[in-house]
């Protein structure tokens, strides 16, 4: 009959060896094109995965130009993470100089784009994660692609794409309801790209933006002075600026309308750690509170 003594011992024992598996589980690098991405990912992989993003904090993923420690990092990383549909043009040279063969796991997968013209061109609209619901698919296809490269981790990778999602499902009836707050004749914005199209469409809101879906183009006067005519016919309220633009283009528009400016959105990056966007569960709410803040009434 074993003895208390030896009962304690051998607890001791397992503790031991749990805390030396968890110390020596070697984290899977993963490696995302920017930092909704990386979040997302953080999200899903939890203590498993040791994530970085390329773009990062208040980052542009639109203009990004990478340098050869990126090339280094990428080589590095067992899973690559992008988002596809276009945003990441530079990232076929940043894989070539890398000399990579790592999985890539591309998040927008089964999604249907919505579609632009630009410049007499047609092109997908890359700003899926606007949607809620096709945050969902993001994180789905995460799932699947850690679970892949990293078969060990797949029934923890699932646990915790269960649990984030369930965080996804009251954040999207939390935007819901606060948009129904918003008279109707209220639900326009100004920002300064097209970044929420997908936004407008799953929510009944329209997005009026004078750099077009790419901030790589600069505004036209023509498309600046439409849009100025436009507020002031239809007395829209508030302009809004974001995280990753040079406010000066909306400040100039909010003084030629009158409009006031409502606020800093986050609409292709998150901000640094403890500010306002860390996480998208947070840069969701940050945005509809601006929202909300600036149009009921």
């Amino acid at each position: 009959m074993l003895n208390r003594r030896n009962i304690v011992v051998g607890a001791g024992l397992t503790f031991f060896a749990a805390g030396l598996r968890a110390e020596t589980l070697e984290k899977v690098p993963v490696v995302a094109s920017f930092s909704i991405l990386a979040d997302f990912v953080s999200q899903v992989g939890g203590e498993r995965v040791n994530v970085t993003a390329l773009v990062g904090a208040n980052g542009d993923a639109h203009v990004f130009s990478p340098s050869p420690t990126d090339a280094r990092m990428v080589a590095a990383a067992r899973v690559l993470v992008v988002n596809g549909l276009g945003l990441e043009g530079w990232m076929q040279r940043l894989l070539t100089a890398a000399g990579t063969t790592a999985p890539i796991i591309t998040t927008t997968n089964g999604i249907a784009p919505q579609r632009f013209e630009e410049g007499g061109k047609v092109s997908d609209d890359p700003h899926a994660w606007q949607n809620i619901g096709y945050a969902k698919v993001y994180i789905a296809n995460i799932r699947d692609g850690l679970a892949a490269a990293d078969p060990a981790g797949a029934a923890e990778y699932a646990a915790n794409a269960q649990a984030y999602l369930g965080k996804l499902d009251k954040l999207e009836a939390e935007v819901r309801a606060a948009i129904a707050t918003i008279p109707v004749k209220n639900r326009q914005i100004i920002t300064s790209h097209d970044a929420f199209g997908y936004f407008g469409t799953a929510y009944g809101m329209k997005f009026i933006a004078p750099q077009g879906v790419s901030t790589e183009a600069e505004a036209s006067a023509r498309d600046v002075a439409r849009i100025i005519r436009q507020i002031k016919a239809e007395k829209i309220p508030a302009v809004f600026m974001e995280n990753i633009n040079d406010p000066r283009l909306i400040q100039r528009i909010a003084k030629e309308t009158g409009a006031r400016i409502g606020g800093k959105l986050f609409s292709d990056a998150l901000s640094e750690p403890g500010g306002a966007a860390a996480t998208y569960v947070d840069m969701m709410k940050n945005n509809i509170a601006a929202f909300t803040t600036a149009l009921v009434g």
